[in-house]
């Protein structure tokens, strides 16, 4: 399975007064790294998005397990958890300057009508993007 590392810059705005990065941040970090594995895998979402279709994140999942500060080299590794046609899981780690993980998560999409939220199924409406990640699945297997 492919994993993308991309590096994220702690930036002072993104932290509290303790120096540490505030929680929703890795939020963020998560959707620069989920872009970046996107776009590693030759997609981007403006294509989506030129067919009126956009993908919401309908849940996510995040565990603390040291704190990153500002100042500190970090990045976010991104990989394809699961996908089954319609629901697309991505997973993360937010990585220390040694590589130690110090949050991880997923997040969950679909994609849907961006005028009416209607869901789809990526398998059908992007048939592209449905093999690339079945054979990232399968890279893994």
């Amino acid at each position: 399975m492919k994993k993308v590392t991309t590096p994220i810059e702690v930036r002072y705005q993104e932290t509290d007064q303790m120096g540490v990065v505030y929680h929703a941040n890795y939020l963020i970090w998560f959707e620069i790294g989920r872009t970046k594995y996107i776009e590693h895998l030759g997609f981007n979402y403006n294509d989506m998005e030129k067919h009126n279709v956009v993908s919401p994140v309908v849940d996510a999942n995040i565990s603390f397990k040291k704190p990153i500060r500002y100042g500190e080299k970090t990045s976010v590794q991104t990989w394809l958890e699961s996908y089954d046609g319609i629901r697309t899981v991505y997973g993360y780690h937010i990585l220390d300057k040694d590589n130690n993980v110090a949050v991880s998560g997923t997040t969950k999409h679909v994609i849907v009508k961006k005028d009416s939220f209607r869901p789809l199924s990526l398998r059908k409406a992007f048939p592209d993007w449905h093999h690339a990640y079945k054979a990232q699945l399968n890279e893994g297997s």
